[in-house]
């Protein structure tokens, strides 16, 4: 039987930066110089002022647990032996929320609030972000 492919992200032009950083096992975040405040998703103008002044930098890829879900069955072929797994909403200590999966948990242990940090999970060709509890 043939192994499944799942899908891989697209960088692009505001992206590959971003995707670059997590080959380097660093989570890069963007920071607005006219505003000082961080954002996520990767973009060229700053959503809170209009700016076009933000540059990269690194978060310290630690933050909480915001919101998640538990996908019992996978959402697909490909992630069929993944399940159970986590999806959630993460909110870095830079206020900035990232959609990623919380791995080397039991799911069922998850929770609201509950402090994680990051992990980088070669999958394919890319090195993916992804948050494990603090112990």
């Amino acid at each position: 039987m043939e192994k499944l492919i799942k899908p891989q992200p697209v960088p692009d032009g505001d992206s590959y930066r971003f995707w670059e950083g997590c080959k380097e096992e660093k989570l890069l975040i963007q920071k607005c110089n006219g505003c000082s405040k961080h954002i996520f998703y990767p973009r060229i103008i700053c959503p809170h002022c209009s700016s076009e002044q933000i540059e990269w930098v690194e978060s310290s890829g630690k933050g909480k647990v915001y919101s998640f879900t538990i996908a019992r069955r996978g959402g697909g072929p490909a992630f069929k032996d993944d399940a159970p797994y986590a999806v959630a909403l993460i909110e870095l200590e830079e206020g900035v929320r990232m959609m990623s999966n919380i791995i080397n948990v039991d799911v069922n242990n998850i929770q609201c609030d509950q402090q994680v940090e990051v992990v980088f999970v070669n999958e394919g060709e890319f090195t993916l972000p992804k948050f494990q509890p603090i112990s």
